[in-house]
């Protein structure tokens, strides 16, 4: 028996009307309310997008030269170092 977790948080949204009839057709034809479609719908971009930036396709030859490069000493770059210290909020 699957188990839901509880749902805490609220996301709202404002759309045309185009959009909204547009995503209640294709909730419809899944036979899925609205609410359900665009939970699954955001959830699965949201993993495409998160996949695209952890994981890295490549050969066995980038992947040697990447492990290559992660085994070199660390070396000092004071120009990223100053850099870094006139915005502070960079990372944010």
């Amino acid at each position: 028996m699957a188990r839901t977790q509880k749902k805490e948080s609220r996301l709202a949204v404002r759309l045309t009307g185009e959009q909204r009839e547009r995503i209640d057709q294709a909730a419809a034809a899944e036979g899925r309310t609205v609410t359900d479609f665009a939970i699954a719908a955001l959830s699965e971009r949201a993993g495409h997008v998160l996949a695209d930036r952890r994981i890295f396709p490549i050969d066995s030859a980038q992947w040697d030269r990447f492990i290559e490069l992660l085994d070199q000493p660390v070396r000092s770059l004071p120009q990223l170092a100053e850099l870094l210290a006139r915005d502070p909020g960079w990372a944010e």
